[in-house]
């Protein structure tokens, strides 16, 4: 890439992060079932981004039924991950969801080589290392008997989930545009959850949740998990994930704010390590 445009994904890459990182906050207000909220934030970021990809008179075939096939398992990988990072929010705070399912760095350094064949880079294992020395510094310490240890559990199968959805979609990129493959991956998920409102659902809860889930539509989905899938022509998967280890520290900001969820000293060191990693390979991906 050019060196303006090397800036630019840069910064669009950023944005993503920082509009990623609100789905804690949003998710922690939610008292639907995980279910039921990621159906109506699928239903309205499908309706939102497919009207711009309307007006946009966007290209929206697929290429091939190999192309199809791994689309296919992208979207259920996300619809997986969303669904049981949402439990994790709602079994404990916004903080233990949203940093063990930032374990995926460390997943993906590991299974994406394995997975698509590329070289392993030794540094990107020091840096996922990096960032689960400072998840483990955050995470408080557990007590088998309540529900954090189930938090954990629905966080790290969430992060797997994420991990996969990256490697696999990063296979059919090269061949679509960012804004189609997010549409196609939520029209995926939307019709996966189809029978969840309808066992689930109340009109009470949906009254006031909402404005949340517009939220999550909006900002986290259409605008935040497009530019994240818009960047994957740009870097690799680990890099992406890597470089997503800055979204803890941001979601960690964000209750702070609106929930009163203070960091303790633990968490503003495991951050600084996060920090770290997010740093060096923001640099070491420039310089590639």
């Amino acid at each position: 890439m050019k060196a303006a445009s090397k800036y630019n994904s840069f910064l669009g890459l950023n944005l993503a992060l920082i509009m990623i990182s609100t789905s804690g906050v949003f998710g922690r207000t939610l008292r639907m079932d995980p279910e039921v909220s990621i159906f109506w934030r699928c239903l309205l970021a499908t309706i939102c981004l497919g009207s711009f990809l309307y007006f946009r008179k966007a290209d929206l075939s697929i290429k091939s039924k190999h192309d199809f096939n791994l689309i296919m398992i992208g979207g259920g990988l996300m619809g997986f991950h969303w669904v049981t990072y949402f439990y994790s929010l709602s079994l404990a705070n916004v903080a233990i969801a949203i940093l063990t399912l930032h374990t995926f760095p460390a997943m993906t350094a590991i299974l994406e080589p394995l997975i698509l064949k590329t070289k392993f880079q030794f540094y990107h294992l020091v840096l996922a290392a990096l960032v689960m020395g400072g998840i483990y510094t955050i995470s408080p310490s557990m007590d088998l008997g309540d529900d954090v240890v189930l938090a954990i559990l629905f966080g790290l199968f969430s992060a797997l989930a994420y991990a996969l959805r990256n490697i696999f979609t990063r296979k059919v990129m090269p061949n679509y545009n960012g804004s189609s493959m997010m549409f196609f991956q939520l029209c995926i998920m939307t019709f996966m959850l189809i029978p969840f409102p309808f066992l689930k659902s109340s009109s009470e809860l949906l009254t006031h949740d909402w404005p949340f889930i517009l939220g999550l539509a909006v900002f986290t989905t259409c605008i935040g998990h497009t530019l994240l899938v818009v960047n994957l022509k740009n870097y690799s998967a680990i890099t992406v994930a890597l470089m997503s280890s800055i979204i803890p520290i941001y979601g960690i900001l964000w209750p702070y704010f609106f929930l009163n969820e203070v960091p303790s000293p633990a968490t503003l060191l495991g951050g600084g390590l996060i920090l770290i990693s997010f740093f060096v390979e923001g640099y070491m991906s420039n310089r590639k």
